[in-house]
């Protein structure tokens, strides 16, 4: 007998879904009691599924007992369900990273672990990026099930802050159920806590007209307690600071720096420049004027700014043409073959 707590839904595949294969990423921390019920809602809602798919759990340094479940799960219910499983707890970002790096589906979705989110909304969601030849169908949790002051109002606030700066107008970046082209996702690389604004990164290596949003079912928590409080409003402040500058100055940091150094120092040279005429001029003491100290201030850091902004260039270079490198550690994996691994129906075997 089932042990999912969501309710009864039956699975329905669109007609006419285009030929692909897909994978599920699900980062998890602490999560032990949700394993099990989200690996059967997925195949309810996948059992029927007409092309090849496959589930990738990562498992980000748990410390319940998440990790004997995966692995007692994967062996239930077979090759298809691949753990990888980090070594600490690295976040949610860096789980997610992990988890698209080890998808080998070419269209690639992510969801939460807290049975939150619903896969019975995968099948459709793929059928629109594959159909409208998006790059990305972002989930919108329009009934969103969770608290309004601590939840819900803060999200809303920060999905039109986020919207406004980002230029790439979503109404739930929250929302982790989301559908990708393989393609599109495996060209960025996710740092920090930067999974709430992947909409925001791959504009900047699509057009925002390939990103679309639909709604979504969302769900109660039922087992376990969300990791995320009113604290990570802050972080979502800084973090759209980040991306603001990474979206528009990524390639030419020194025009940030540069501009914000000559503003600073042309200010700087007017008030000096003042405080020479009076001086020359009217023979008036200028050694203990505030405005002297001021002019000198902003002077020396118009200065620093250039400076910085030449620094931000070299660093540029150095991560384009530098190795990619990794924000997590994971344990070793068997590796399988291109055909080894994937749900199929019998039909399709």
């Amino acid at each position: 007998m089932s042990k999912s707590p969501l309710p009864p839904a039956e699975p329905q595949i669109p007609a006419g879904l285009p030929a692909h294969t897909l994978s599920v990423v699900v980062p998890m921390y602490n999560e032990a009691d949700n394993v099990e019920p989200l690996l059967e809602r997925i195949h309810l809602a996948l059992g029927p599924y007409p092309w090849p798919w496959e589930v990738v759990l990562v498992d980000d340094g748990s410390s319940d007992a998440t990790p004997a479940e995966l692995a007692r799960c994967a062996d239930k219910f077979g090759p298809h369900v691949r753990v990888v499983e980090l070594v600490r707890n690295f976040k949610q970002t860096a789980a997610m990273q992990a988890g698209l790096d080890a998808a080998r589906g070419s269209v690639i979705v992510t969801m939460d672990g807290d049975l939150q989110n619903d896969p019975i909304d995968i099948p459709r969601l793929v059928h629109r990026l594959l159909t409208e030849d998006l790059d990305l169908v972002a989930g919108w949790r329009k009934n969103r099930q969770d608290g309004l002051l601590l939840r819900k109002i803060p999200s809303r606030i920060a999905n039109r802050l986020i919207a406004r700066m980002t230029g790439v107008h979503l109404k739930d970046y929250g929302c982790s159920l989301k559908v990708f082209r393989g393609s599109a996702i495996k060209s960025v690389r996710l740092y920090g806590e930067m999974h709430r604004f992947i909409p925001a990164w791959l504009a900047t290596v699509t057009t925002p007209r390939r990103i679309a949003q639909e709604v979504v079912t969302h769900h109660a928590r039922v087992f376990g307690q969300s990791k995320y409080g009113i604290s990570r409003t802050f972080r979502v402040i800084l973090d759209l600071v980040f991306v603001y500058f990474f979206m528009r100055y990524r390639t030419r940091p020194g025009h940030f720096f540069g501009g914000i150094g000559i503003a600073l120092g042309a200010i700087g040279s007017l008030i000096l420049a003042y405080l020479f005429g009076v001086k020359v001029f009217f023979d008036e003491d200028i050694g203990t004027r505030p405005l002297l100290f001021g002019g000198f201030f902003l002077l020396i850091a118009g200065v620093q700014m250039v400076t910085s902004g030449v620094l931000a260039e070299l660093l540029t270079r150095i991560y384009y043409e530098s190795g990619t490198s990794q924000a997590y550690l994971a344990r070793p994996s068997v590796p399988l073959g291109e055909h080894e691994g994937w749900h199929r129906t019998a039909e399709a075997a």
